[in-house]
């Protein structure tokens, strides 16, 4: 037996059509909808501070108002966490939609996730439930099933655990889940987005990706692929990158369960197919995690052009103009970052220039208006030659703050509400297992010596990075035995810091995958408080990766 299920979005915002091409494009039993972030949460919550009846992914009824005819007549269960922080008003706007259009549809929807109420002060906090909620919801004959936080790789091993049986302590198959849930879950990045080594390909073969799916079986092997005809591709490499994405050590916790991604192997099935096997699960953590986000504060930012000569020395210049006006009511942070995109004797005006970011923070939010707004364009006469600015700064914007913390599983409500009324109470784990770091395995014998060339890194190697909360994790693989030899021995956590000099003063920890021939560096900090605050140029890491595959290192030429 062989359960189908694809995946139908990667994020809030993502192809509005591909509920319909996923539908179209082949057989698939069950279709995913991953809708929610770290970002998605405050966007929401913002939202509903406006309106309390709001707090879900509009967007979600509008792709379902042309699809669920369709998704009904073909047998396809719909699983979603477009829900967000009101799923039990998603799943009554997909009942009334039902109606509007004459479907006979069962809706539930899962609930217990909001700790909001717990944590004064947070705009939203929320849990991140497992799949048995899920599970419940579609063994009772749901059709539609609606979420709020639940992990991502939930929305798989839900209706996996519900098709096979599974228990809850079947670690094996739910961790195989997990792992295919997680490739699943950012949509396209498992079928060539986003890739490394994209120029490798017919560019043909990108401009449109295809969706992913899972052949999942009941032992919790699986195969990734996507339908017949559709852009992309799938290979050992897309899956690898997506594996890698914010992924931390070997141990892969979740609520159900903890999967061990140092026993992921990957072997290429045919075109467009990998076979994902061996994993091994263990019991999940006694807590579960809970995202908490928060108001910040306020921010404003002005963006300077410097161009042509001098660069250094008008940047100097406009630094102690907007100190000497700020300083009669100085934010609480100042932050000047100045970007080098000028070039020698340029072509264009804009390959002459550098630009020259300040970014200030404070609780007050007449720190940061006015105050920037008027010292800025004050200067407009008044400072370097050629002085302009990208966009006039603002009045100053709320900006929000990830935290995680973590609660007992017994102090959440895990409910299910079933189609018919019913609740469901999804009893906690039967038993747990503290994380602890896995040691790192052997690393293989080093390469013999030979000559190298200069080269950046990424001739070599793929990099995916990505954002949890104030850190980041960047995975990089090689794609040969002899490549994995030296990649071992070379991209140490000392060369890591070299190679990127802000991660220089923070916490760096390397993780060694020698089935995947990966290595996973978690660096902390690197993103402050956490993507919505956007102390960063790229707040959420998602080029970090590429950034380290520009760095150049001695590179043996046996393997380029």
């Amino acid at each position: 037996m062989t359960l189908r299920i694809g995946n139908f979005s990667g994020f809030y915002g993502d192809r509005s059509d591909a509920l319909r091409e996923m539908l179209t494009g082949g057989e698939v039993d069950v279709l995913t909808g991953d809708y929610l972030a770290e970002l998605t949460m405050l966007i929401l919550a913002r939202d509903r501070l406006k309106d309390p009846s709001a707090g879900y992914a509009r967007t979600f009824p509008r792709q379902l108002e042309e699809t669920l005819g369709l998704a009904h007549e073909r047998g396809v269960r719909i699983v979603t966490n477009a829900g967000g922080l009101n799923p039990a008003g998603l799943a009554d706007a997909v009942r009334a939609l039902a109606g509007r259009l004459g479907i006979p549809v069962r809706v539930a929807h899962v609930e217990g996730d909001d700790l909001t109420a717990r944590h004064p002060g947070s705009l939203a906090a929320h849990a991140y439930l497992g799949g048995f909620g899920i599970a419940e919801c579609l063994r009772a004959g749901a059709d539609v099933v609606v979420t709020g936080r639940v992990t991502d790789a939930a929305l798989v091993t839900g209706p996996a655990a519900a098709r096979f049986g599974w228990g809850t302590t079947e670690y094996d198959r739910l961790a195989g889940a997990v792992v295919a849930g997680h490739v699943l879950e950012c949509g396209t990045q498992a079928t060539g987005g986003n890739y490394a080594f994209f120029g490798e390909r017919d560019p043909r073969d990108l401009r449109r990706p295809g969706f992913p799916l899972a052949e999942i079986h009941a032992d919790g092997t699986a195969v990734i692929t996507k339908h017949p005809g559709t852009g992309g591709f799938v290979d050992v490499g897309t899956v690898t990158a997506q594996l890698l994405y914010e992924t931390g050590g070997a141990r892969y916790a979740g609520p159900d369960v903890t999967a061990r991604l140092d026993s992921v192997r990957l072997t290429q099935d045919g075109p467009d197919r990998v076979r994902i096997e061996g994993v091994r699960g263990e019991a999940p953590p006694p807590t579960l995690k809970v995202g908490r986000n928060r108001l910040g504060g306020f921010r404003n930012e002005v963006v300077f052009v410097l161009t042509g000569l001098d660069v250094e020395a008008k940047a100097r210049l406009v630094k102690e103009q907007m100190g000497d006006a700020l300083a009669k009511s100085p934010p609480a942070d100042v932050r000047w970052e100045l970007v080098r995109t000028d070039r020698a004797d340029a072509g264009t005006e804009e390959t002459a220039s550098a630009l020259l970011r300040l970014v200030v923070r404070d609780p007050r939010q007449e720190a940061v208006g006015r105050v920037l707004s008027g010292a800025a364009i004050e200067l407009a006469l008044a400072s370097y030659p050629g002085f302009h600015v990208v966009a006039p700064p603002g009045k100053g914007s709320p900006y929000g703050v990830f935290e995680d913390v973590y609660v007992p599983h017994g102090e959440v409500d895990h409910v299910a509400v079933l189609h018919d009324g019913r609740r469901i109470t999804v009893d906690p784990p039967q038993d747990t297992a503290v994380l602890h770091d896995v040691p790192e395995p052997a690393l293989p014998e080093p390469l013999p010596a030979g000559p190298t060339r200069r080269v950046p890194l990424g001739l070599l190697a793929g990099a995916r990075s990505g954002d949890k909360g104030g850190d980041a994790n960047v995975g990089v693989w090689v794609r040969s035995d002899d490549a994995w030899r030296w990649l071992a021995h070379e991209l140490t956590v000392e060369r890591l810091r070299e190679m990127v000099p802000e991660a220089g003063g923070l916490p760096v920890t390397r993780h060694v995958l020698p089935h995947l021939r990966a290595v996973n560096f978690l660096v902390e900090g690197i993103l402050g408080e956490g993507v919505a605050a956007q102390a960063r140029f790229d707040p959420q890491a998602k080029a970090l990766g590429e950034w380290l595959r520009s760095r150049h290192l001695d590179i043996p030429e046996a393997l380029l």
